[in-house]
């Protein structure tokens, strides 16, 4: 619920503490992004802002500033990596929307003509895919400005 403190211990906060390994495509001072364990189409990914935050409603105007522009970023690389046709950019707050993870996160997630999504968080994907999908996305940016 809204007014909910922010959890030091959730899964992402892990994640930028290094205490739980990830496939990082991108980090800079203010955010990370990284592979989603279950994706939902190949190339899936979550971008998060390294300042703590639950969710829109308890983030501090500024962080979007900084992790917009990262979303961008990878939104660009991830269609390019993975030929998509398209890249749906989806955002969660509390559980009652579908929030699972109380670490403010966009999932960037590339989309292909014909091919349905799979469920979110139902399955989750073999490590050296991630890797491998991780390099693909990483490449990708080189080229993007």
């Amino acid at each position: 619920m809204q007014g909910t403190p922010y959890d030091p211990d959730n899964i992402f906060a892990k994640i930028l503490r290094g205490e739980i390994p990830s496939h990082a495509v991108y980090e800079d001072e203010h955010t990370l992004a990284f592979m989603d364990v279950m994706p939902q189409s190949e190339g899936h990914t979550l971008v998060i802002p390294k300042t703590p935050s639950r969710n829109i409603f308890d983030a501090d105007p500024t962080t979007f500033m900084w992790l917009m522009p990262t979303v961008q970023k990878i939104a660009k690389a991830s269609k390019k990596a993975f030929h998509a046709n398209g890249v749906r950019v989806v955002q969660f707050n509390e559980a009652g929307s579908g929030q699972t993870v109380f670490h403010l996160h966009f999932h960037v997630i590339p989309t292909y003509d014909g091919v349905e999504l799979k469920l979110h968080a139902r399955q989750q994907e073999d490590g050296g895919h991630l890797a491998h999908n991780a390099e693909m996305i990483r490449e990708a940016l080189k080229f993007i400005s």
